[in-house]
C-alpha cells in the first residue's frame, strides 16, 4: 500500500531523527574518553602501567601461594593473597607501585636513576587502605646504589613503615629515634645479606602523607649508608604481607624527582669547611654553638651540615638553622638570612638539648656532603 503524504512525512521525520541521533552518538564516542578497565595480575612478577607513568608490580617471591593484584587508575589493590609465612622471617611478597627502575623494568618517562647530588627535591604522596584480617606492613622502598643501575639488587634500601599489623618488625635492630619530615620515627638498621637496610617506623598508623623522599635519603647519607655520588634508582610504595592481605590498597600515589643545584648535600659552591662546636653542658642538659667556616675559594650558596649526636643526647630547640632529626643523625640547613657563605665567610647557629650519661661532642661533620675539619 502506498503511504499517504502524512505518513511519508512522518517516516522521513523519524528517519531524520534517527540519523541525527546516530551522528550525535558517533561524535560522543569520538570525543569522550574511553573507560579503562582495571587490570588484574596474577603472574609472579607480572606488572602493568598506570597513570601513564608508574608501574604496578605483583612481585610475589616468598611463597608459591596465589597472589593477584588489580591495577586501578590511581594505584592498586590486592585482589587475592593466599597462604601465610612465619612472621619471624621474610614476607610473602612486595606488591607495589613505583617510579624508576626495578630489575630492568623502568616506569615510562622516568628520570631515574639520578645522582643524589643532582636532585633538589623528590616530592611523593601516598594514600593507603588497610584491612584488619592480615599481618603486614605498609611501606615505601627507596633504593640507592653507587652505580646508575637498572637491574639487580641495589646497595642500600630505605624503608618507611607507615603501618604494621601483627608481630612483624624491620630488618636489623632499633638504633634510636629521629625526626624526619616533621614526624617522629623509630630507626632500625641492619642487612639482609645482599644489601643494607635503613628503616623508619611510624609510632602509629599513617593512612596518607605528602613528603620529600630526599629527607630520608639525607639520613642514609649522614649515617654512612650512602654517598652524594650515589644514585637514586626507584621510589616504591606498597605492602609486605605475611598472612592474607586481600583488600590492602594504594588508593593514590605520586612521585616526582626534581633536578637542580640543591641536592641532598650539595646546594651549590665549594664545600671545603671547618666547624667549631662550642658547648656548655650541665647535669641533664647542654647548649651548643656551631660556627661553620667556608675554607674554600668559591662561595657556597645554601648549606647543609650533617653530624651525629652521641647516644643519650636529644635536641629540644634550635636557632638560626632548620634541623632534620633531633637525635642520632642530624642535618642542619641554613635559614633565609645565613645561606650565603663567601670564601672565608662564616655562619653560626645553635641549639639546646637534653643529655644522659657522660657528655661528649659529635666526632665528625660534613658540609654539603664533604667532611669538614674541626677547630
Amino acid at each position: 500500500m502506498r503511504p499517504s503524504p502524512h505518513h511519508a512525512r512522518r517516516a522521513r521525520g523519524l528517519l531524520g531523527a534517527l540519523l541525527t541521533s546516530l551522528v550525535s552518538l558517533a561524535a560522543l564516542l569520538t570525543t569522550a574518553p574511553v573507560a579503562q578497565a582495571d587490570t588484574t595480575i596474577c603472574d609472579t612478577f607480572g606488572s602493568t602501567t598506570v597513570q601513564g607513568r608508574y608501574v604496578v608490580q605483583n612481585n610475589r617471591w616468598g611463597t608459591s601461594a596465589t597472589q593477584c593484584v588489580t591495577a586501578t587508575d590511581s594505584g592498586f589493590r590486592i585482589a587475592q593473597a593466599d597462604g601465610s609465612v612465619p612472621t619471624n622471617g621474610a614476607p610473602k611478597s612486595y606488591p607495589s607501585i613505583f617510579n624508576g627502575c626495578h630489575y630492568t623494568n623502568c616506569s615510562p618517562g622516568t628520570n631515574l636513576p639520578a645522582q643524589l647530588s643532582s636532585i633538589s627535591t623528590a616530592p611523593s604522596s601516598i594514600s593507603f587502605n588497610y584491612v584488619n584480617n592480615a599481618v603486614y606492613d605498609a611501606a615505601y622502598d627507596i633504593w640507592l646504589d653507587p652505580a646508575p643501575r637498572t637491574d639487580g639488587v641495589n646497595r642500600t634500601e630505605i624503608m618507611i613503615w607507615f603501618n604494621r599489623v601483627g608481630s612483624v618488625q624491620p630488618i636489623g635492630s632499633p638504633v634510636g629515634n629521629t625526626t624526619v619530615g616533621g614526624r617522629d620515627w623509630q630507626v632500625w638498621s641492619g642487612g639482609n645479606g645482599t644489601n643494607d637496610v635503613l628503616s623508619f617506623v611510624a609510632p602509629s598508623a599513617m593512612s596518607s602523607w605528602n613528603f620529600d623522599v630526599m629527607d630520608f635519603v639525607r639520613q642514609a647519607v649522614s649515617r654512612g649508608l650512602a654517598q652524594n655520588s650515589w644514585y637514586l634508582t626507584s621510589v616504591q610504595a606498597g605492602f609486605e604481607p605475611w598472612q592474607n592481605g586481600a583488600g590492602l590498597a594504594v588508593t593514590s600515589f605520586s612521585s616526582t624527582v626534581n633536578k637542580g643545584s640543591s641536592g641532598p648535600g650539595t646546594p651549590g659552591g665549594s664545600t671545603a669547611c671547618k666547624v667549631a662546636y662550642a658547648t656548655n653542658a650541665w647535669q641533664g642538659g647542654f647548649t651548643a654553638d656551631v660556627t661553620i667556616t667556608n675554607t674554600g675559594a668559591t662561595p657556597v650558596s645554601g648549606w647543609k651540615l650533617a653530624f651525629t649526636l652521641p647516644s643519650g643526647q636529644q635536641i629540644t630547640n634550635a636557632w638560626n638553622a632548620n634541623l632534620s632529626g633531633s637525635s642520632g643523625a642530624v642535618t642542619a640547613s641554613n635559614v633565609s638570612h645565613n645561606g650565603e657563605l663567601a670564601a672565608g665567610g662564616q655562619a653560626t647557629f645553635g641549639f639546646q638539648g637534653t643529655s644522659s650519661g657522660t657528655f661528649t661532642k659529635p666526632s665528625t661533620f660534613s658540609l654539603n656532603g664533604t667532611a669538614c675539619t674541626t677547630a
